[in-house]
């Protein structure tokens, strides 16, 4: 790799994709892509288990993951301003430490128990993520060649999907393992003594991880990660006066896409475990249900490794089509199955899922050229559309846990919908070339 200039007074060199390896910076990327998977999904297993510890409606359990994607709102803006102002290599560290500062916060919440604590720390963790998934996703799809950016980031994704298989196991053995409510049958009532004790279950797999979350930050802040060139979108800020966002229909639409994704991705993972346990579905303990989590998240790896190679062959948009369709028709018999059936098919949605965010991202991105930062912003901020998993958590307490998943279907329709038309773009401009100070 030709030398880093570093020096604010030397000029930008400008490196084209076949003249640099990318590999390194992508390898680390998706070691940050795994980690942030992995700490979002220990929720799927975290939620049946606060809601047992305490005694929560399934509206009060997924008002806990709502509280976590509203921090996609809230902190994508000032993330963005972060990145400007000290560039991704130390935007990436602040965002690891912040995520382990609530590491030992959830130590903290579970000590006491407190579930006000538990919302704010949570909370915290979230906008450290936000932090990464702002500086990453974008990276990720400009480094290289536009053509094959859906299939790029779909491979880093893979990673963030690896990270999200072994979650739930991590938390089955760690947290619902070793409680009373995750190793009881649905049903049982826990004594005061019995909730307290489980709520401690929780401070050793959040030590765990805060420790490698600041190893993984003094890494990153050691490695020779090229920073993307600020020189150069200073010299675009005069063409982007004279461009608009709303001028591109893949944007436009792909913002709501991202949105309503997150709120069926969402809702099938955090409410798998408490629809799984059911007797007329498997009949599983929290714990055993935890186990089989994994496999949701499996297929969303495979899912993102198979998506990218053959979005290297076929048009990403037609291959989103296919993905959505499939997810649309899993979800209608998850909703009208009962026994083994209705829980696989709800398994199965992962695979079809696995593909729609890195696909509707960089669909949604393509051809804004000096707007692309401006753009990949609100994309990650819709990422807070998982907070309205609340609605399908006020669903199942209303209609029915099963019926909820009805939810999920419409947006599988939302997501066919861009991209067989919504994706399309319009007042396409040039990519802005990929350079390095």
């Amino acid at each position: 790799m030709p030398p880093v200039v570093s020096s604010t007074d030397a000029p930008v060199v400008h490196l084209h994709p076949a003249s640099v390896r990318y590999g390194p910076a992508l390898t680390l990327l998706a070691s940050l892509f795994f980690m942030w998977g992995f700490i979002t999904v220990i929720n799927n297993t975290l939620l049946p288990h606060l809601r047992s510890v305490f005694e929560l409606s399934y509206t009060q359990t997924t008002l806990i993951e709502s509280v976590w994607f509203i921090a996609y709102f809230v902190a994508s803006i000032p993330s963005a301003k972060l990145i400007e102002r000290i560039g991704y290599q130390k935007s990436l560290v602040v965002g690891l430490l912040i995520m382990a500062a609530g590491a030992c916060g959830m130590m903290l919440a579970a000590s006491i128990p407190s579930y006000g604590v538990t919302l704010v720390m949570l909370f915290v963790i979230a906008s450290g993520i936000t932090l990464l998934q702002v500086a990453a996703n974008p990276y990720v799809a400009v480094v290289g060649k536009p053509e094959t950016a859906s299939s790029r980031l779909n491979l880093v994704q893979a990673l963030n999907s690896a990270g999200t298989m072994l979650a739930p196991l991590f938390g089955a053995y760690l947290i619902l393992g070793r409680s009373k409510g995750g190793t009881a049958t649905a049903g049982t009532v826990l004594t005061e003594a019995e909730r307290m004790a489980d709520a401690h279950s929780v401070i050793l797999p959040y030590a765990l991880v805060a420790v490698v979350l600041v190893i993984l930050a003094v890494i990153i802040a050691k490695f020779p990660l090229p920073a993307m060139g600020s020189a150069g979108s200073r010299a675009a800020k005069e063409e982007r006066k004279h461009l608009s966002l709303w001028n591109h229909r893949n944007l436009v639409f792909g913002v709501p896409a991202i949105f309503i994704y997150l709120i069926a991705e969402i809702g099938v993972a955090n409410l798998f475990v408490n629809f799984v346990s059911q007797p007329d579905i498997a009949n599983l303990t929290h714990e055993q249900a935890g186990k089989y989590l994994s496999f949701l998240w499996g297929g969303m790896m495979v899912g993102r490794f198979v998506g990218s190679a053959v979005m290297q062959r076929f048009d990403a948009g037609k291959v989103l089509a296919f993905f959505s369709i499939g997810a649309f028709v899993v979800m209608m018999v998850t909703v009208f199955a009962h026994g083994p059936v209705a829980m696989w098919s709800l398994i199965l949605v992962g695979l079809f899922h696995s593909i729609m965010f890195p696909t509707i991202f960089t669909l949604g991105i393509k051809g804004l050229g000096p707007l692309t930062e401006e753009g990949s912003g609100l994309l990650v901020m819709a990422i807070a559309g998982g907070a309205l998993v609340v609605v399908q958590g006020w669903l199942a307490d209303n209609y029915g846990l099963q019926t909820s998943f009805l939810l999920t279907a419409a947006c599988e329709l939302y997501v066919l919908f861009y991209a067989l038309w919504g994706s399309k773009p319009t007042n396409a401009v040039a990519a802005p070339e990929a350079t390095f100070e």
